[in-house]
């Protein structure tokens, strides 16, 4: 169950088979079906979920009931309302899933202890920090600078298999667009 979970790990340190079977001990796997919550706007965020397989799309509700979508997690990315996860306070975000999905759950406690346990487990930790800032930053930078078309492009090769897996009207939701806008920009590029 914890393969890819380990593997992308891997990626960033080396662990011993003992350190492996220490994290293993905390770990939590869990099967969500498709359009189940893992989280609700309001519930603590007692986890962090690895995506082991499947899809998940963290949002909000405004008060008129539209949808802002402001991740998408798929195999081998992490998800979570991370201020709610970090500070134990309500969570400002609803993740449900897109498909059925199989998560690694890691709770605060958990991680707290892993990291007592394994100093190298922090180095994964900064990384994985790290690179959430950055897409973050370019994700805001794109929006401020580039044009609709050129944003559509751009999270299209950023993420190739996102329109066979995700309906329009959400990735006009995560690019801060209607549907009808969104249509209008494929329809621009595929006549360029």
């Amino acid at each position: 169950m914890y393969e890819l979970f380990f593997e992308k790990l891997a990626e960033k340190i080396a662990l011993t088979p003992g350190q492996q079977d220490i994290i293993k001990r905390y770990l939590i796997p869990k099967k969500i079906r498709k359009n189940q919550y893992l989280l609700q706007e309001g519930d603590v965020a007692r986890h962090a979920a690895f995506v082991e397989k499947g899809a998940l799309r963290a949002y909000s509700v405004d008060e008129k009931g539209a949808e802002h979508i402001i991740q998408f997690a798929f195999e081998g990315w992490t998800i979570s309302d991370m201020y709610s996860f970090m500070t134990g306070n309500p969570a400002t975000y609803n993740i449900d899933a897109l498909e059925d999905s199989e998560l690694v759950l890691i709770s605060t406690n958990a991680q707290e202890e892993i990291l007592k346990q394994i100093p190298e487990y922090e180095a994964y930790i900064r990384l994985q920090v790290t690179g959430a800032y950055m897409a973050m930053q370019k994700r805001i930078t794109s929006m401020l600078s580039l044009s609709l078309e050129e944003r559509y492009i751009n999270l299209i090769k950023l993420y190739p298999n996102l329109i066979q897996r995700v309906p329009q009207r959400m990735i006009a939701s995560y690019m801060g667009l209607t549907p009808e806008t969104l249509s209008r920009v494929r329809r621009k590029i595929k006549n360029k």
